[in-house]
């Protein structure tokens, strides 16, 4: 019998740890397709940069003792879930897996996130998608710590594989994005939770003499104060894993009528029974 295949994928490259933790937490579910950016892509949210020649190489990941074959290639997140669904795989995974990554992603601002583009991506493709991310420390966000330890976000990640590959299909529910705080356990409680609407990273501007210097932007964590309680943000807070429903639909959900009101100024009628 043919098992399912799960594809793996992240936005910190192929040589995250990261990864590698999710193909140990996963390979006893299905078969692994495992393609993913040949460096560090964070930041690169949902894009398709014409600059990538989408070269695949391949790559081998290894964790807890054991291997498994992978394909580096030279793509976004995104892209790189289109050459796995599209080029790669030999039948249509059930599940697509981004992360774990390294910093967690929450609030408004995902759409820069890799993590979550890659697995927009690949549920726009017709694949049920997670996106899971842990809470680390600033200085870890980018350079692959191999210090992190993934024990019980791997725990995490199995329960909500096995729960996203057996359920129903909701309407309006086309990935789940997971948050874990740093410091959880397998029995950390997890909620639902909505995105928080306030800046959860704020940009820091370069300092510098001159416009012709180099003046990348910094981040620095917003202030942790009035988070909505029923955000992703305040259960971070709160030491709970957030698990937040995303859609692809970004249509807002206000009333058609509402909307039409507020922009010409002329009350609309509703039609007679």
């Amino acid at each position: 019998m043919t098992r399912p295949l799960i594809l793996l994928t992240n936005d910190d490259g192929i040589d995250s740890p990261g990864l590698a933790a999710s193909a140990c937490a996963l390979d006893e579910l299905g078969d692994l397709l495992i393609v993913a950016p040949r460096i560090q892509m964070s930041g690169m949210g949902r894009s398709m940069p014409g600059q990538h020649n989408g070269r695949l190489t391949r790559e081998t990941v290894q964790y807890c003792g054991q291997s498994w074959p992978a394909y580096g290639a030279d793509a976004s997140p995104a892209q790189a879930v289109q050459h796995a669904l599209l080029e790669v795989a030999d039948r249509q995974p059930v599940l697509a897996v981004s992360g774990i990554n390294y910093g967690e992603n929450v609030g408004v601002a995902i759409t820069i996130s890799g993590t979550v583009g890659a697995a927009l991506e690949s549920a726009t493709l017709g694949v049920p998608s997670l996106a899971i991310s842990l809470e680390v420390d600033f200085s870890q966000h980018n350079n692959n710590d191999p210090s992190v330890d993934f024990g019980a976000s791997m725990e995490i990640l199995r329960t909500f594989a096995e729960l996203w590959m057996s359920a129903s299909r909701l309407p309006d529910v086309d990935v789940l994005k997971i948050d874990i705080p740093a410091g959880a356990t397998p029995d950390t409680p997890w909620r639902i939770t909505r995105l928080e609407r306030q800046p959860y990273f704020l940009p820091v501007p370069p300092e510098r003499t001159s416009y012709e210097d180099d003046g990348a932007f910094g981040y620095r964590m917003a202030p942790r104060e009035n988070f909505d309680p029923r955000s992703d943000a305040a259960a971070l807070a709160e030491g709970v894993i957030a698990v937040t429903p995303l859609s692809l639909d970004m249509t807002s959900r206000i009333a058609p009528d509402a909307l039409q009101e507020m922009l010409t100024g002329n009350p609309v009628e509703m039609p007679r029974s």
